[in-house]
């Protein structure tokens, strides 16, 4: 077989054409469909078949699609998603993904439309965020290893060119961040070198928040002890409950102490697109390094990571290599220094930013600041429904769109079984956390499809359960 190409391209265009309005159909009909269907034992052992030997038409591995796959999504595009903190993508931003798929284009450097591209994205996000115009960044998959980026860009400031060389050594290394951080996080100190427990885990408030004077007391302790604190991690909208650090104090904090400052703004950053909600992320821009996914709140396609780095020159020095296959030069296709691949640890990288920037550009800030503010006023609607009932009872401040609450009477046992039948039954997906030791019902809203009768739904089949 001398190319892949198909001997009758017609005929792949009719197949093409077929998914399309398939798929086209399956979101606008997608409020019809359960929420999630539980796999059954024979599809799943459908995918534990050896390698095969022969191709198998295309048509006939749509149709496999249709029957295998498709059903059995995590369904987070369904407005009754409520469990994680999923957004439900957006059309144009599937549109994006069969143009990227066509492009086939490494992003990882040389001078082509797609580094132009993803620096657009970047520097608009460093605009979202208030950092400077000269900010720098890259895309990735996730806050996971956007996270990962920034541990090791602090870990170059602390340690240099030599930190590179020969590791961590025995700098004894110590980061802070509160309670309420991110698994990914202490699995990023961890990836770096530095191990997880180097992590301090600093108490918080009663609003969820560091508590800087556990803060400082931490920072002076390790001191004493020989360690060197060199890293302060805020959150912006902890997954458990979405609270926010104090990020100005943190950031007088590391700026006192020259230590580098990160912000992990998973899905939080993004309430800066919402004028209402924009001061909850004051101090976000004074940050070293932040953290955030466009697969969230801006309801772009997974995956879509971004992290933003202030200093370039500092990002460049953390990850760039001199090799002689891989050099840029001044013209022709090797130019475009940096190349993305100098910025992270990412070498092969796709046409990421391509649905970003479709996504920004089709719907504008302001409609997706919109829908961020859209979906707080629900969190406090299913808030008001647990403040009416006696049955039900909020367990932490709701300040942006997550509601974690439990049932007066009723066991963790009992708790976990009622939201798996929601899911298992296809009606609703929350899922469940524990805040101050006690199992409650988390309901994160982040989805642009999810309306007040879905909350209002809800909240009625809840009771009617209990």
């Amino acid at each position: 077989m001398s190319t892949l190409d198909p001997a009758d391209w017609s005929a792949l265009r009719a197949l093409g054409h077929q998914m399309l309005d398939d798929m086209v159909d399956h979101l606008a009909s997608i409020r019809e469909q359960p929420v999630w269907r539980q796999m059954p034992d024979a599809v799943r052992e459908g995918f534990t078949a050896p390698l095969p030997a022969a191709g198998t038409a295309p048509e006939a591995l749509y149709e496999r699609f249709r029957a295998d796959i498709q059903p059995y999504v995590t369904g987070n595009t369904h407005p009754r998603f409520m469990g994680w903190v999923h957004g439900g993508g957006n059309p144009v931003s599937m549109l994006a993904e069969l143009l990227a798929g066509a492009m086939n284009a490494n992003c990882g450097g040389r001078d082509h439309v797609g580094i132009a591209v993803e620096r657009q994205v970047i520097a608009w996000a460093a605009e979202m965020l208030g950092l400077p115009e000269t900010t720098s960044g890259v895309l990735l998959t996730g806050s996971s290893m956007a996270n990962f980026v920034a541990v090791l860009c602090a870990r170059y400031k602390a340690l240099g060119a030599e930190g590179r060389r020969q590791g961590a050594g025995g700098q004894k290394l110590v980061a802070y961040a509160s309670t309420g951080v991110h698994r990914c996080v202490p699995g990023a100190m961890d990836m770096a070198g530095l191990g997880a427990d180097a992590l301090r885990r600093i108490p918080v408030d009663a609003e969820f928040r560091m508590d800087l004077a556990a803060l400082r007391a931490a920072i002076a302790a390790d001191r004493a002890a020989g360690l060197r604190p060199f890293l302060i991690i805020g959150t912006a909208g902890t997954v458990d409950v979405g609270a926010f650090d104090d990020l100005n104090a943190l950031a007088d904090l590391a700026a006192a102490e020259n230590f580098w400052f990160h912000v992990d703004g998973a899905f939080g950053a993004l309430a800066a697109l919402s004028p209402t909600l924009k001061p909850l992320t004051d101090g976000i821009g004074r940050a070293d390094s932040v953290a955030f996914d466009f697969h969230k709140w801006a309801q772009v396609t997974y995956d879509a990571g971004c992290v933003l780095v202030r200093d370039r020159e500092l990002e460049f020095a953390t990850f760039a290599q001199a090799t002689n296959y891989l050099a840029s030069a001044a013209r022709g296709l090797a130019g475009g220094f940096p190349w993305p691949c100098d910025l992270g640890p990412d070498l092969s990288r796709g046409f990421r930013a391509l649905k970003v920037w479709m996504t920004l550009s089709a719907y504008g800030s302001a409609a997706l600041g919109g829908i961020v503010d859209d979906t707080c006023a629900l969190a406090q609607r299913l808030a008001a429904h647990v403040r009416a009932s006696n049955r039900l009872e909020l367990l932490a401040p709701v300040k942006l769109n997550i509601v974690c609450f439990g049932i007066n009477g009723q066991g963790d046992a009992a708790l976990a079984d009622l939201v798996a039948d929601l899911q298992e039954e296809g009606k609703f997906a929350p899922s469940t956390t524990t805040i101050d030791g006690r199992l409650a019902i988390r309901v994160a809203i982040v989805n642009h499809r999810t309306t007040a009768a879905d909350i209002d739904a809800l909240a009625e089949e809840i009771l009617r359960r209990i």
